[in-house]
């Protein structure tokens, strides 16, 4: 049986007119009309399986955020339920003692740490473990050493948030939230605000927590790399839809749409013709491929990421483009190139030179196939 089973979950937000003031004191003011809906969850299911990590994707306004608050109640959706160990709730009608219940089973990680700035960290990882569990004190204390141990601030157990780094407030906040044990945690964005080097430490320091203590995480993100990074399962949404789900090879290397394909890393999206299965035309050229089920001669979208394109010379090359512009990026160089008017992304170790013609070839497994519906 899955941890977690997501069904159906809609949440509208809503925009209303300012009420209308009477003429007379003794009458109350006119009632509120709704000017405009935004649909921010259209139907989103979702499953997550025991100790996985699933990384919650988008862009601003995907409704990812919307989503994992309404998973613990900080928001309520208007429909949809959730089955946590069998267990089911109304996510549109829960009652406090349901809430009480389900909270006691997760945790919940915000990007901006939220903690007490008058409690020293020791005291912001034990305040749920004395007020909510009722634990005496000493016991607390014991309890949350080991956890600011676990994330490698046992020296910063009397500082202030004030005294510490971003770094070290976001493992504050997580040790806060690990404290109680719960079965799921819910994080929300919990390394947007720091740099890109802290960003990677935590990321290594999340899973290496993770694993030590076997928890579900449920991860929302709009890094793509991050996301890639940290998972089991990514789940891309857009519009309060999920677009894809699957591991992040099969998302990176498979993207349903051209939405998940220009979302998750950089990619080159041409039209072809799906000849026969095995074979597509683009830029002029059959290719052989590797799929297949297509309608013979059906239009379709080609993906192709710039990391699987060959260079070789124009004679050598199956499509010939010109260099317009080459960018060094550290570990490659990114290539701007004109195939019959596009303009292709090609990353190489090699560097070619503005203005050079090249010639390119692509390999049959380096070729992705989409229906032009699914664009």
């Amino acid at each position: 049986m899955s941890m977690l089973e997501i069904k159906n979950v809609h949440k509208s937000f809503f925009t209303y007119t300012k009420p209308r003031l009477q003429a007379s004191i003794f009458h109350r003011p006119g009632a509120r009309k709704v000017t405009s809906e935004l649909q921010v969850l259209r139907g989103v299911d979702l499953t997550v399986e025991k100790g996985d990590v699933v990384a919650i994707l988008g862009p601003s306004g995907s409704g990812k955020t919307t989503l994992l608050r309404c998973l613990n109640f900080l928001e309520t959706a208007d429909a949809g339920q959730l089955t946590f160990d069998g267990e089911t709730f109304d996510l549109a009608q829960a009652s406090r003692a349901d809430i009480a219940r389900l909270r006691k089973k997760t945790a919940f990680v915000f990007q901006s740490y939220n903690l007490f700035r008058n409690k020293t960290a020791l005291q912001n990882v034990t305040e749920g473990l004395i007020i909510a569990r009722k634990m005496p004190k000493e016991q607390a204390d014991t309890v949350g050493m080991k956890m600011l141990e676990k994330v490698g601030l046992a020296d910063r157990a009397d500082y202030y948030p004030r005294q510490l780094s971003g770094g070290q407030q976001q493992r504050v906040a997580i040790a806060r939230s690990l404290v109680n044990q719960p079965r799921v945690l819910l994080l929300d964005e919990p390394l947007g605000a720091l740099d890109l080097k802290l960003r990677k430490e935590m990321q290594l320091e999340l899973k290496r927590l993770q694993r030590e203590m076997n928890i579900t995480f449920v991860y929302v993100t709009h890094d793509q790399e991050e996301a890639l990074t940290m998972s089991d399962t990514v789940v891309v949404m857009n519009k309060g839809n999920i677009q894809q789900i699957g591991s992040p090879q099969d998302i990176y290397n498979e993207p349903r749409n051209a939405f998940v394909a220009k979302f998750i890393g950089d990619s080159n999206i041409v039209d072809g013709i799906m000849e026969k299965d095995f074979l597509v035309s683009f830029g002029g050229q059959e290719f052989a491929c590797v799929d297949r089920g297509f309608k013979p001669r059906e239009p379709v979208q080609v993906v192709i990421r710039p990391e699987d394109v060959d260079i070789v010379p124009p004679s050598a090359g199956k499509l010939t483009g010109l260099v317009r512009e080459v960018i060094f990026k550290g570990v490659h160089f990114e290539m701007h190139v004109d195939v019959e008017g596009k303009e292709w992304l090609i990353h190489s170790t090699q560097a070619s030179q503005p203005g050079e013609l090249i010639g390119m070839n692509i390999g049959p497994d380096e070729i992705h196939i989409m229906s032009r519906e699914e664009v």
